[in-house]
């Protein structure tokens, strides 16, 4: 089989529609956009949100907040979650979380929150901790520590 032997599975694509090719066709004269006005002529209507000249929503509406482009965006984890992913006396670190599926990428890093209980002792090495998480981690038995 060569490139150009390739070709489409039967009935798997249709033929463009051909407007504007006589009265025969069914969409002849003029070719489904009615009659004269903007959105008959070539190029087409005005851009999208245009509202004829009226204030736009976009510019009615008034701008809220920002961005910090500074801010450290943690991935986060609870700690039911580690109880449901992991075995008493593992060690619990970023490639070991991406692993079992609990965060999908660490972004400036991995916090543990406090919500849950925690019965398995497990030694954790991620970024940051809430006061709670470190608490429950080593009553638990178990190491926070901060990488």
């Amino acid at each position: 089989m060569k490139l150009h032997e390739l070709s489409p599975a039967p009935g798997s694509t249709k033929d463009v529609k051909r407007i504007g090719r006589g009265p025969g066709s069914g969409q002849g004269k003029t070719a489904g956009k009615g009659h004269k006005g903007q959105k008959a002529r070539a190029g087409r209507g005005p851009r999208p949100g245009f509202e004829g000249g009226q204030m736009p929503l976009q510019r009615r509406v008034p701008k809220r907040g920002f961005n910090n482009i500074f801010a450290t965006e943690f991935a986060v984890v609870n700690l039911a979650d580690l109880e449901r992913a992991f075995s008493d006396g593992q060690v619990v670190d970023v490639d070991a979380l991406k692993a079992a599926g609990l965060i999908k990428k660490p972004l400036d890093g991995v916090k543990v929150l406090g919500n849950g209980e925690l019965t398995k002792k497990l030694t954790v090495k991620v970024n940051a901790y809430s006061e709670t998480a470190k608490s429950k981690i080593e009553a638990a038995g178990g190491t926070a520590e901060i990488i």
